[in-house]
């Protein structure tokens, strides 16, 4: 994996949550504390999406499954 340097700027209580999460989780490094958050972000970005496509889903489409033409097997 390329890992890429990344410099940010905290508030101090944002800086003391790292510090405890790692403590308290047994993380290696305040990196590794931002890591989870981000793919925590990235998970919850994923999620709303999929939310949103599901309300596009056509409702005819149950009617086409039910007609045993398709392969459900997909």
């Amino acid at each position: 994996m390329h890992l890429e340097k990344l410099s940010i700027f905290l508030p101090l209580s944002l800086v003391q949550f790292v510090e405890n999460y790692k403590l308290a989780k047994g993380c290696k490094s305040r990196c590794q504390v931002i890591e989870v958050a981000l793919e925590l972000l990235r998970f919850q970005e994923l999620e709303e999406a999929y939310r949103e496509a599901s309300k596009e889903i056509d409702a005819d489409w149950d009617v086409t499954l039910a007609d045993g033409l398709t392969d459900e097997t997909w």
